[in-house]
C-alpha cells in the first residue's frame, strides 16, 4: 500500500486513537486550563508565568489530583516544584486556622527550602493559605510563635523541624499531604533516620509525594517501607542532561587553572550573562572573591558557614543581576534557582558524576539554553571518565584528525597573559597571597577525603593522549594564523623525541660509550617497534564508546510499584516486556552487575557500606560466630554487669545540622522557657474567653457593639514605665522645682 504525503496511516489505529484523546484532554488555553483547577490557582499560575505544562507536570499533577501517593523521578529544572504545589492548593483549598498544619514539604538545604517559600507566595497568592519556614539558623523562639500561629504549609529542613517536635512534644495528625523534595539529597546528606522517624509521627491517612532526580536503591526500599501504592513516573531517563545544554572541557595544569577562568570571565563570556563557579572549599571561594574584585569583575559569593543573613543578602544581589558571577561550594548545587542562568564553571571538577548533573542542571532550565565549562587538571581525569560512563557520551580528545571532539584546551597565550596579572596581584597584595597559601593547605585536606574514582578510570586516564590536545573549538575564532601556527610549533617542539642518547651526543663513532648504546639499541629494537605500534593504534582509535546502563532493575521496581507511567516517545524496554528484534542468549555469568556503573554513581553513605563489609574475623566460621564476634560489651551502671552492646552506636539518635548526633528524644526545654517569657497559652486562653464573652455579651452588628469593637482595637496604656521615661520624669520635676525655687527668692528680695 502506498504511502500519500499528508495523509496517516489508517491502520495504525493506536497513533490515531492517542491523538485524539490527547486533543480532546486539552483545553483552550494550552493545559492547565483543562485540569480541572479552581479559579485562584488557575489565576496564580498564569501571573506566575506558565502557559503550557512540562512533561513531568502533565503526567503527576492529575495522579495527585486523583489523590494518589507519587514517586517522581525527572532531571532537574524539569519543573518539579509545581508538580506538587499545585495539587496541594487545591487539596488544602482554604484557609483553617484552628486545625493546624495541613501539609509538609521537606527539603535538604535552606535554599532549597527559601525557594519552595517563594514558589508558594507566588503561585499561592490568590489563595489565603498561609505558609511557614522551618530552617536551621534561624531563631527557634522565633519558630515557636510561627508553629502558634498555625500556618496551613510547613517547608522544613528534616534536622530542625524533628527538633521542634520533640522540643513542643508536636503533633501531626493533621497532616494531610507530605512532599520529599529532592529525596535522593536528603539519603545522602544522612537525614535517612530523620524522615524514618517522622514517617511513625505522620497519619496513615496522607498523601505522599517524593520527588528525585536519581532513583537509587536506597529510595525504592524507603518508598517500600513508608509509601503504600506509590506509582512511579519515570521520564527523560536515557538523557540526565538537558539537550539544550553545552558541555565544554577544558584541560589545564593545575596552577594556571585560576587564569584559565579569567580567561572564560574577561575574554570568553559577555559582561551581561550570569554564571555560577563552582569551588571546592570555602577558602577556594574568598580567594577567588578577591581575585575577581582585583580584576574589577563584579562577583559575591556563599558558602555553608556563611551567615544566614549574608546569604540572603548575597543571593539576592546574584539574582537580582546586581553582579554578574557568584562563587558558591557544592552548598548551592541543588536549590539555587536562577530563571536565566546563562553558564556553569566547574573551577574544581566534582568527585562524583551525581554531583556534575546538579552543578549543571542550575543552567539551561526551562528550555533555556546554557553552557557548562569545566577545568581539568590531570588528577581529575578519572572522574571525567567516570563522568561519561555514567552519562552514557562518547569521548574524543580534539587534534588535527579529529576537530569535532569534546575536550580540548585554551590558547597558552591567552593563559599567559592573564597568569602573569595573577603573579603581579600576588606581588602586590601580601593579603591575597596568604589566602591563596591558606586555600592550597585546604587543598590538600580535600584531596585526602576525596573519594576514590573507579579502577577502570584510573588505568584509562593513563592511555590518554591529553599532550596532542588541541585548541577548544570555543576558541578557534579568536585565534589568528599567527598563533595556530605557533601553536603548531609548541606542540611539534613537545612531541619530538632525538633517535640518540645523552651518551651518544656529540660522541666519537670509536668510543666505548657509542658502541655500548648502539648494541643496547640493537638488543631492544624489536620491543621498541612494537612499543611504537602500539602508541599508533591507541592514538588512531579517538573515540571511546562507552554504555549508559539502566539504574534499577525490573524486578526491584515492579516489587514495590503496581503502575509505572513513563513518556510516550521514551519508554524503556525493560519496563513494558518489549524484546529487542536481535537478542543474542548468554550463556555465562558476568562478573559485574548491569547496573554497576549507575549506582556506582548514584552510591550514598559509600564509605560506611565498604567499611562494613570490610569486618574479617579468622576464629569465626559460622554465622552465628560471625553475629557473637560482631557484639561488644559495654559496661551498665544499673545492672553493674558487663552487658552486650550493638555495633551501631547511632541507634535511637538523630543528627542535628551542625553535624552532631544526640538522643532521639532529646529536649532542651527552651519551648517551656518561651512559653513563660511570652505567656502564649494564658494569652490563647484569655482571647478564647473573650471571644465567648463577646458573643454572649452584645450583637456586634448594633451600635454599641461597634463601639465595644473599636475600643477593643485601640491599646492601653501600659503603666510600666522604662529607664528612659523614668529619667525624663525625674528631670522634668527637677526643673519644676529650680523654677519654685527662683520664684521664692524673688518674693524673699522684695
Amino acid at each position: 500500500m502506498l504511502d500519500l504525503p499528508g495523509f496517516e496511516d489508517p491502520n495504525n489505529q493506536s497513533d490515531l486513537t492517542e491523538d485524539v484523546k490527547f486533543k480532546k484532554k486539552m483545553g483552550k488555553g494550552g493545559g492547565f486550563q483543562s485540569m480541572g483547577l479552581s479559579f485562584n490557582v488557575l489565576k496564580g499560575i498564569t501571573k506566575r508565568g506558565y502557559k503550557i505544562p512540562t512533561p513531568i507536570q502533565r503526567k503527576t499533577i492529575p495522579l495527585a489530583l486523583e489523590g494518589k501517593n507519587i514517586v517522581a523521578m525527572a532531571r532537574t529544572g524539569s519543573g518539579k516544584t509545581a508538580c506538587f504545589l499545585i495539587p496541594l492548593f487545591e487539596k488544602l483549598k482554604i484557609r483553617m486556622a484552628k486545625t493546624g498544619a495541613r501539609a509538609l514539604i521537606l527539603s535538604p538545604t535552606r535554599e532549597l527550602a527559601v525557594q519552595t517559600l517563594k514558589f508558594v507566595k507566588e503561585l499561592g497568592r490568590f489563595t489565603d493559605l498561609k505558609a511557614a519556614l522551618i530552617s536551621g539558623g534561624d531563631s527557634m523562639d522565633s519558630q515557636f510563635s510561627v508553629i502558634h500561629g498555625n500556618p496551613d504549609i510547613l517547608i522544613a529542613t528534616p534536622g530542625r523541624f524533628l527538633h521542634i517536635c520533640i522540643e513542643m512534644d508536636l503533633k501531626l495528625n493533621n497532616i494531610e499531604y507530605v512532599v520529599f523534595d529532592e529525596a535522593d539529597r536528603l539519603f545522602e546528606m544522612g537525614f535517612g533516620t530523620q524522615m524514618n522517624s517522622l514517617l511513625e509521627k505522620l497519619p496513615d491517612t496522607r498523601q505522599t509525594l517524593l520527588f528525585s532526580a536519581t532513583l537509587p536503591k536506597v529510595l525504592v526500599e524507603f518508598a517500600k517501607a513508608g509509601i503504600g501504592d506509590p506509582v512511579l513516573i519515570r521520564l527523560d531517563v536515557e538523557s540526565k542532561l538537558p539537550a539544550e545544554l553545552d558541555l565544554v572541557f577544558l584541560t589545564v595544569r593545575s596552577e594556571e587553572r585560576t587564569a584559565a577562568l579569567l580567561v572564560l570571565l574577561k575574554l570568553h563570556i559577555d559582561s551581561k550573562q550570569q554564571t555560577v563557579v563552582f569551588a571546592a572549599t570555602k577558602y577556594h571561594v574568598d580567594y577567588l572573591h578577591m581575585v575577581l574584585d582585583s580584576v574589577g569583575i563584579s562577583n559575591t559569593y556563599i558558602y555553608s558557614s556563611l551567615d544566614s543573613s549574608a546569604r540572603k543578602i548575597n543571593t539576592a544581589k546574584f539574582s537580582q543581576h546586581k553582579v554578574a558571577v557568584l562563587i558558591v561550594t557544592d552548598v548551592a548545587a541543588r536549590g539555587l534557582d536562577i530563571p536565566r542562568l546563562d553558564n556553569v564553571i566547574n573551577y574544581n571538577f566534582p568527585d562524583r558524576s551525581k554531583l556534575f548533573v546538579h552543578r549543571v542542571g542550575r543552567c539551561a532550565r526551562a528550555g533555556r539554553t546554557g553552557t557548562a565549562y569545566s577545568l581539568i587538571t590531570p588528577d581529575e581525569y578519572p572522574y571525567m571518565l567516570d563522568l561519561h560512563l555514567f552519562l552514557g557520551q562518547s569521548l574524543s580528545i580534539i587534534n588535527s584528525s579529529n576537530p569535532k571532539g569534546n575536550i580540548g584546551c585554551i590558547p597558552q597565550s591567552l593563559i599567559e597573559e592573564q597568569h602573569g596579572t595573577i603573579i603581579m596581584l600576588h606581588d602586590t597584595n601580601p593579603d591575597l597571597l596568604q589566602i591563596k597559601q591558606t586555600a592550597d593547605k585546604a587543598y590538600t585536606k580535600y584531596l585526602q577525603t576525596r573519594p576514590v574514582a573507579s579502577v577502570d578510570s584510573n588505568r584509562r586516564a593513563k592511555q590518554f593522549l591529553t599532550n596532542k590536545c588541541g585548541t577548544h573549538a570555543f576558541f578557534k575564532a579568536q585565534n589568528n594564523d599567527l598563533q595556530e601556527e605557533r601553536e603548531n610549533i609548541l606542540q611539534q617542539m613537545k612531541n619530538y623525541r632525538p633517535q640518540g642518547t645523552v651518551f651518544e651526543v656529540c660522541s666519537k663513532t670509536k668510543s666505548q660509550d657509542y658502541l655500548v648504546m648502539k648494541a643496547t639499541r640493537a638488543f631492544h629494537k624489536s620491543a621498541r617497534t612494537a612499543y611504537k605500534k602500539n602508541m599508533e593504534n591507541q592514538s588512531s582509535v579517538s573515540e571511546t564508546k562507552l554504555v549508559a546502563l539502566p539504574e534499577s532493575t525490573k524486578t526491584e521496581i515492579e516489587s514495590v510499584f503496581d503502575e509505572i507511567v513513563t513518556s510516550k516517545k521514551r519508554k524503556l524496554d525493560y519496563l513494558n516486556d518489549i524484546k529487542p528484534k536481535k537478542q543474542k542468549d548468554e550463556y555465562y555469568i558476568p562478573y559485574s552487575a548491569p547496573d554497576k556503573f549507575t549506582e556506582d554513581g548514584m552510591a550514598i553513605n559509600n564509605f560506611q557500606r565498604e567499611a562494613s563489609q570490610a569486618q574479617f574475623d579468622l576464629t569465626a566460621d559460622t554465622t552465628e560466630d560471625i553475629k557473637r564476634a560482631k557484639q561488644q560489651m559495654r559496661w551498665d551502671r544499673k545492672k553493674k554487669k558487663m552487658v552486650g552492646a550493638k555495633n551501631d552506636l547511632k541507634v535511637g539518635k538523630l543528627k542535628t545540622e551542625g553535624g552532631k548526633w544526640i538522643p532521639a528524644s532529646y529536649k532542651t526545654y527552651r519551648y517551656e522557657e518561651w512559653k513563660e517569657k511570652t505567656k502564649a497559652a494564658e494569652n490563647e486562653d484569655n482571647n478564647e474567653d473573650d471571644q465567648l464573652n463577646d458573643q454572649g455579651r452584645y450583637n456586634k452588628r448594633s451600635r454599641w457593639g461597634k463601639h465595644n469593637d473599636m475600643n477593643k482595637n485601640k491599646k492601653a496604656k501600659s503603666e510600666l514605665r522604662s529607664v528612659d521615661q523614668i529619667v525624663k520624669q525625674r528631670k522634668i520635676t527637677e526643673k519644676k522645682k529650680l523654677r519654685q525655687n527662683k520664684k521664692l527668692r524673688k518674693k524673699t528680695r522684695k
